[in-house]
């Protein structure tokens, strides 16, 4: 983040929106709206949608000055409220509102905003950022993370790299699936069939404490598993009581 250099905005871009679904991350929380406060330019508005309703994660948004919304728990219904919420917020007349979803533990780079919005203004229907793991550099997280971009360039792009999409596109569409997990995979699909889904070249950090803990490889074969659970029908609510057991 560092090198960051604030900027004023200007008033033809696109209108930000950022929607954050939480469940008890108020640590990984406080790291994020701080890293959204070192963007180079602010988001119009920020939603945490609250899976917890917890008053401690409330009392967090309110010193950041950012939006508490509690939700029922479940990432595709939380996000779908969140966008709910910006609608109701929307300013009539205003430049077109782009819809930026992110994890609580992911740490995007200081000039996403500014990527997104020119990503948008050259006709992009949305787009993600370039996954990288937190924490020292190792081949083995070298190695995962050009996996993970073969992926997302021939197969499917999750939630945690910072998925956005223009309001438009995001109406015309899906939207989220009312499910624990996998809950993006309608929307990537429809995005990836406009063609106009873009990768961004700049990183989105993730947290590696789940890798760390279950071992990298492990834990990549592991959530491949999930994966291939979904692709063949285990409904989503299973594999979340999986992802949870683990």
């Amino acid at each position: 983040m560092r090198g960051c250099v604030m900027r004023a905005e200007a008033p033809e871009t696109p209108r930000l929106t950022v929607i954050v679904p939480t469940l008890r991350d108020d640590a990984s929380l406080t790291q994020l709206l701080a890293a959204l406060g070192r963007l180079d330019t602010s988001p119009e508005e920020v939603i945490v949608a609250d899976g917890a309703a917890g008053e401690d994660t409330a009392a967090l948004c309110s010193r950041h000055g950012v939006r508490w919304l509690p939700s029922p728990s479940g990432r595709g219904l939380q996000l779908s409220g969140g966008v709910l919420a910006a609608r109701s917020a929307s300013v009539p007349g205003a430049a077109a509102e782009v819809l930026w979803f992110l994890h609580a533990d992911s740490r995007p780079h200081c000039g996403a905003a500014d990527a997104i919005r020119a990503a948008v203004r050259q006709g992009a229907a949305g787009g993600y950022f370039r996954f990288r793991f937190g924490g020292p550099a190792g081949a083995v997280k070298s190695l995962l993370e050009r996996s993970i971009a073969l992926r997302c360039r021939f197969g499917m792009v999750y939630g945690d790299q910072g998925i956005f999409a223009t309001r438009e596109a995001y109406e015309a569409g899906p939207g989220f699936a009312a499910q624990p997990l996998f809950e993006e995979v309608p929307l990537v699909h429809y995005l990836k069939r406009t063609g106009r889904f873009v990768a961004l070249d700049l990183p989105i950090t993730v947290d590696p404490r789940r890798w760390e803990r279950d071992g990298y490889l492990r834990r990549t074969l592991y959530n491949r598993v999930l994966a291939l659970g979904h692709l063949v029908g285990v409904p989503a609510v299973r594999l979340s009581h999986w992802y949870g057991a683990r």
